[in-house]
């Protein structure tokens, strides 16, 4: 099945959900364990119909999924097509069946409280040093590239972040080569910056923003806060 653009996603108006890095994800509050338990055994059901599951995480007052297809179609500028970790239609189907239940179990969503951490590692040999870091993360060797067409590490599981390598020259004098990516709702993207830079941190890159903005620390480390970006208005 084909991966969807941003612009499609965003035509689906998923009101609950949000796009953070390569899947959808949503934020259910619940009054306790046992109602996030049955509204999980409703979205299971559910899931079992389509044929496609969310992974699910229970903890105190919510319940947070993520959708995402393992078997998204992704074409290059050659037309060449690879098998990769991205949402699909079928993710679009099952969210909007997920907003259903959980309106009929009375639960509201939070979608500005998602949020997705990935590690970023500058480096002109990805495919020189993945396999270490892939055994060092999830300890297989086919994390390196599940998904993904690039060196990019991924845990089948989810126990661990995802780790991606940013393209680097060759240089001897030390800098950072690690990051943190911190994906958030688009619409806290600017309270989250200011709160940085409240506490003291510097905004040292927006030319990519909203999508991407780079903020350092006191000492010179940097983040990058990033968001889906919505689609550009149509004339």
């Amino acid at each position: 099945m084909d991966m969807l653009t941003g612009d499609k996603i965003a035509e689906a108006e998923l009101t609950d959900w949000r796009k953070l890095a390569q899947g959808l994800h949503a934020r259910y509050l619940v009054g306790d364990f046992g109602a996030g338990a049955r509204f999980v055994a409703a979205v299971g059901e559910a899931g079992d119909e389509l044929g496609h599951h969310p992974t699910v995480s229970i903890g105190e007052g919510r319940v947070d999924l993520k959708l995402v297809s393992a078997d998204a179609i992704y074409r290059d500028d050659e037309g060449t097509e690879h098998v990769v970790e991205w949402v699909t239609q079928q993710d679009v189907d099952l969210a909007r069946r997920i907003t259903d239940i959980a309106a009929e179990h009375q639960l509201d969503a939070d979608p500005a409280s998602v949020s997705v951490i990935e590690l970023g590692l500058d480096t002109a040999r990805s495919a020189t040093i993945a396999p270490v870091w892939a055994a060092l993360l999830t300890g297989d060797a086919e994390a390196q590239g599940r998904g993904t067409p690039s060196d990019e590490i991924r845990d089948a599981t989810g126990r661990v972040p995802n780790l991606w390598f940013g393209d680097a020259d060759e240089h001897e004098a030390p800098r950072q080569r690690f990051h943190l990516e911190v994906y958030v709702a688009p619409e806290v993207a600017a309270q989250r910056i200011a709160a940085a830079v409240a506490a003291g941190g510097t905004v040292v890159d927006d030319s990519d923003a909203p999508s991407l903005t780079v903020i350092a620390d006191q000492d010179g480390n940097t983040g990058v806060l990033c968001v889906a970006a919505p689609p550009a208005p149509k004339d």
